[in-house]
């Protein structure tokens, strides 16, 4: 039995989730020797035909063509793992889908006529089945390693469902929000991180996007008692996983 077979997809997004990989360095090499890397364009340009065992799925879906193409990486792949902010949420990018995006086209494009792309940016879920999502911007890389050890073991990954803000206690970090009075959203965004940016006094901007029960009603009203407008407030909440945190807290 030959070893199984490792694809990496890219959508639209900024390539950082795949550059994760690529940086987990000399735990690469490990995984390189236990798996067969068929397609990764961004690493190489040989393209072995499926289907694949394992396939990462970095972006968004955001033209006909990427609607296509993400039904024939489904049907191609047995284990299907979204990985970052755009394929699990529809990114940056999907900040067009509450605005017009034809707009947009012909203010940017000389000739918007020739722009073939959708009115939305939509997460992969919306389309085809997913069996794992890696939250983030940019994923993180333990727990890409964690869900690439697990799946070649034959076990569900061990990803966590709290907020940011356990990681602030695990780590000893003192809440930025109460003792120091600036604007987190660790006590709503989902864990993952390691609290990096707690870890150097800044506050969390959700980039792993919203936990499973996110307690915004909560939240909101003591952001804005740290000098946050409500402007402030929607822009913060209309960043990385904009589609998924306004449905997480309730807002049209």
């Amino acid at each position: 039995m030959g070893r199984p077979t490792l694809a990496v997809w890219k959508f639209a997004s900024c390539d950082g989730c795949q550059l994760t990989l690529l940086d987990c360095e000399d735990e690469l090499l490990t995984l390189a020797g236990q798996v067969r890397i068929a397609h990764f364009l961004e690493a190489s340009s040989e393209v072995v035909p499926g289907p694949y065992d394992v396939s990462l799925v970095e972006g968004s879906i955001t033209t006909p063509d990427d609607l296509r193409r993400i039904q024939r990486v489904r049907a191609e792949s047995k284990v299907l793992v979204t990985i970052g902010a755009c394929a699990t949420s529809g990114g940056v990018q999907a900040l067009r889908n509450f605005a017009d995006v034809g707009e947009f086209a012909s203010v940017v494009y000389a000739n918007p006529e020739y722009v073939d792309t959708l009115s939305t940016s939509t997460p992969i879920a919306a389309h085809v089945p997913v069996d794992h999502e890696l939250h983030g911007c940019p994923i993180d890389r333990g727990q890409l390693l964690e869900t690439l050890g697990a799946l070649l073991a034959g076990r569900e990954p061990d990803l966590p469902d709290t907020s940011v803000c356990t990681e602030c206690k695990r780590r000893g970090l003192t809440c930025v929000l109460v003792a120091g009075g600036t604007p987190c959203l660790g006590p709503v965004t989902r864990a993952g991180c390691g609290a990096l940016c707690p870890s150097v006094r800044r506050g969390c901007f959700g980039c792993f996007g919203p936990m499973a029960k996110p307690n915004t009603p909560v939240l909101i009203p003591l952001l804005r008692s740290r000098g946050m407008s409500e402007e402030d407030v929607d822009r913060v909440f209309s960043t990385f996983t904009v589609t998924e945190t306004r449905r997480g807290e309730g807002r049209e």
